[in-house]
C-alpha cells in the first residue's frame, strides 16, 4: 500500500512538472513571438539607414506598411497551415517546428544584406508565430486540467502582449539591429526544450489510435457541424479584433483631434491605459470564465464593450479625465476576451479538427483587420471626424454580441 501511495505520487509530480515546463515553453515561445512581431518597427529607421537609403518620410511610411503587413499576412497563412499540420503530425511535433522556424527566420533576418531578403524573412517569421500561437492554445485546451484550465489559458493570452512591451526594452538594450534578431536564438531553444521536456496531447494520440477513426477525418472539416461552429467563432473572434485594432490604432490620433494644441501627453497615457487594461482583463480572464461561464463571460465582453465605444466616440466632444477610466474598461474587457475566447474556440471541435479549425477562426479576422483599419482613415473624412469613424467600426461588436447570445454554453473543461 505504501508503495503505491509513494508511485501515486511521483506519478503525480511528473505530471506536474510536465504540465509546468508546457506552460512555460508556450508562454515564452508566445511572448518572443510578440517580440517578433514588433522588433523591426522599432528598429526600422536604423535600418534605413545602415542600408543606405536616403529615403523620404513617406518612402519609410511605405517600407513599414509593407514589411509589417508581410509578418501579419505570413501569421495569417502560418495560423491557417500550422493547424493542418498540427491534426496531422500531432501537438508536439508541430509546436518544435513552429517555434524553431520563426526563430530561425528571426536570426536571418539580422543577416540579410537587402529589402528583398528581409520581406522573405519577415514573411517566414509571421508564418512560424502564427502556428505557435494556434499550437499552444490548441495544447493547453487538450491536456490541462479542467479545474485551473481557463486561468492558465487566460495568462497564457497576455503572453504576446509581453512580448510587444519587450520589443522596446531590446531596443532600448541593443544598438544595433542586426544584433538584436539574434534573439530569434530563444525560440530555436524553446522548441529544443519541447522536444525533449514535454507530452503529445493524449485526446491527440487517442484519437489517431483508434481503429474506428474515419481515416479521412480531416476532410470533415466542413462538415454542416463544423461550419457552423466555424462561423461562430470566426465572426466572434474576428469582431473583437477588428474592433480592437481599429480602436488600438487610432486612438493616439483620436485624443489629439480633441485637444487644441499639443496632445502627445494625454495620447501617450491613453495607450498606456489601453495596454495595462487588456493585460489585467487577459490576466484574470480564467477566473472571470470559472465564475460566469464562458458564453456569460462572452455576452458581458462584447456588451461592455459596445457600451464603452459609445461612451467613449459619441459623449467626449473634448478632452477629461473620464476618458482615462473609460479606455481602461474598454481594455479590460478587451482582455478578458482575449483568454474567454482562446477557451472557447479549440472547445467547438473534436480532435481530429481541433488545430485547423482553430486556425481557421483566429486568423480569419485577421485577413479584414488590416482593411478595416485603413478604412478608418477614409471614413474620418465623409463621417466628420475621428469619433463618429471609430463609433461606427465599434459597431462590429454587435454581431459578436448577437452571435454569442445564440451560440452554444461550453464549460471550460470540456472536449467534444
Amino acid at each position: 500500500m505504501e508503495t503505491l501511495t509513494i508511485n501515486a505520487t511521483e506519478r503525480a509530480q511528473v505530471k506536474s512538472a510536465t504540465l509546468f515546463a508546457l506552460f512555460v515553453i508556450c508562454f515564452f515561445s508566445s511572448a518572443f513571438g510578440g517580440a517578433t512581431s514588433t522588433l523591426m518597427s522599432v528598429y526600422l529607421p536604423d535600418v534605413v539607414k545602415q542600408m543606405g537609403g536616403n529615403k523620404t518620410p513617406g518612402e519609410v511610411g511605405y517600407l513599414s506598411g509593407l514589411i509589417n503587413s508581410l509578418f501579419i499576412f505570413g501569421w495569417s497563412v502560418g495560423g491557417f497551415f500550422w493547424g493542418f499540420i498540427s491534426d496531422n503530425i500531432g501537438r508536439k511535433k508541430a509546436l518544435v517546428l513552429a517555434t524553431s522556424s520563426y526563430g530561425l527566420f528571426t536570426i536571418l533576418t539580422g543577416f540579410m544584406p537587402g529589402w528583398g531578403g528581409i520581406m522573405v524573412c519577415r514573411f517566414m517569421s509571421g508564418f512560424g508565430v502564427g502556428g505557435d500561437l494556434v499550437i499552444a492554445f490548441t495544447l493547453i485546451s487538450e491536456v490541462w486540467p479542467k479545474k485551473t484550465k481557463a486561468v492558465f489559458t487566460g495568462i497564457l493570452s497576455i503572453s504576446f502582449p509581453v512580448g510587444i512591451f519587450s520589443a522596446g526594452a531590446t531596443r532600448y538594450l541593443v544598438s544595433s539591429w542586426r544584433q538584436a534578431f539574434y534573439i530569434g536564438a530563444v525560440p530555436i531553444l524553446l522548441g529544443i526544450m519541447a522536444l525533449l521536456f514535454i507530452s503529445e496531447s493524449d485526446l491527440w494520440k487517442r484519437h489517431k489510435e483508434d481503429k474506428h477513426t474515419n481515416p479521412i477525418l480531416d476532410n470533415q472539416l466542413f462538415s454542416p457541424t463544423n461550419r457552423k461552429s466555424l462561423f461562430i467563432g470566426s465572426v466572434i473572434f474576428g469582431a473583437m479584433l477588428i474592433g480592437l485594432w481599429a480602436i488600438f490604432s487610432w486612438m493616439p490620433t483620436w485624443i489629439q483631434s480633441l485637444i487644441a494644441g499639443d496632445g502627445s501627453k494625454q495620447a501617450g497615457l491613453s495607450m498606456m491605459f489601453l495596454g495595462m487594461g487588456g493585460l489585467s482583463g487577459g490576466f484574470i480572464s480564467g477566473w472571470v470564465a470559472n465564475l460566469m461561464g464562458l458564453r456569460k463571460s462572452l455576452i458581458a465582453c462584447f456588451a461592455v464593450c459596445t457600451a464603452m465605444a459609445f461612451l467613449l466616440f459619441k459623449t467626449n466632444a473634448t478632452f477629461t479625465p473620464a476618458i482615462y477610466v473609460e479606455i481602461a474598461a474598454l481594455a479590460v474587457f478587451f482582455g478578458i476576451s482575449q483568454g474567454v475566447l482562446s477557451v472557447y474556440i479549440p472547445q467547438l471541435f473534436s480532435t481530429g479538427v481541433r488545430a485547423s479549425a482553430t486556425g481557421i477562426c483566429f486568423n480569419a479576422g485577421r485577413l479584414f483587420t488590416a482593411l478595416a483599419v485603413l478604412f478608418v482613415g477614409v471614413l474620418v473624412v465623409n463621417l466628420g471626424g475621428y469619433s463618429n469613424a471609430l463609433f461606427i467600426f465599434s459597431l462590429v461588436f454587435l454581431p459578436g454580441l448577437l452571435i454569442v447570445l445564440f451560440a452554444k454554453n461550453i464549460q471550460p473543461g470540456d472536449h467534444p
